[in-house]
């Protein structure tokens, strides 16, 4: 299965299903894919990454997440698994990956998990955590567009976790997210790709 125009908002190839499986925190996942859907074949090697590397919330953690570019739900599961007492947004504009995430959700049972076109969350919603492997293949000017448009909305000590491939742009993000006044630290670095925290500045 490819990725071809997995960004676009209507995928134009038929849609060839699968499944994958993968683990994390010690739990076993088995989501529904399909082509022209963000990386249909496996999970992604960046988001394996985030999802290792990142702080996961825990069972006890409430507030709003965002899975910024959901593509099938791989990231918005596991954070709405992890925390059932959270409200998780999965947003992306590719419509085939929004129903293979609402699907994904309701055979899981995960009831906290809205999936949802970016336009359709409320202007008034901020976020306490936002999860991103974000679309770099759009190009530096659409990527940062995507930061300056949601990074704004996380609560005043909210965090941002965000995978990016080291040669697609991960250090000149950084040092970009660093120029417009946000605090970032580089928590891991692993097969090419950087993990970002991300956060307000303090003082």
């Amino acid at each position: 299965m490819t990725a071809e125009h997995y960004f676009s908002a209507e995928p134009s190839a038929p849609a060839q299903r699968g499944e994958i499986e993968f683990s994390v925190a010690g739990r076993d996942y088995r989501l529904v894919v399909a082509s022209g859907v963000f990386s249909a074949g496996r999970l992604d090697p960046g988001t394996t990454v985030l999802l290792r590397k990142g702080d996961l919330p825990t069972a006890a953690a409430t507030g709003v997440f965002l899975d910024l570019g959901c593509g099938y739900g791989p990231i918005a599961a596991v954070l709405a698994t992890e925390s059932p007492r959270a409200t998780v947004w999965a947003i992306d504009v590719n419509s085939r990956a929004r129903e293979l995430t609402a699907e994904n959700a309701e055979t899981l049972g995960l009831a906290n998990l809205k999936v949802a076109e970016p336009e359709e969350v409320p202007g008034e919603v901020v976020f306490d955590q936002i999860w991103s492997n974000p679309p770099t293949h759009v190009g530096k000017a659409e990527l940062r567009a995507l930061m300056e448009r949601w990074l704004p909305r996380l609560a005043p000590d909210g965090v941002a976790w965000l995978v990016i491939n080291r040669h697609l742009g991960g250090d000149s993000l950084h040092a970009w997210l660093v120029e417009l006044g946000w605090s970032v630290e580089r928590m891991a670095s692993q097969k090419g790709f950087r993990v970002l925290r991300v956060c307000r500045k303090t003082g």
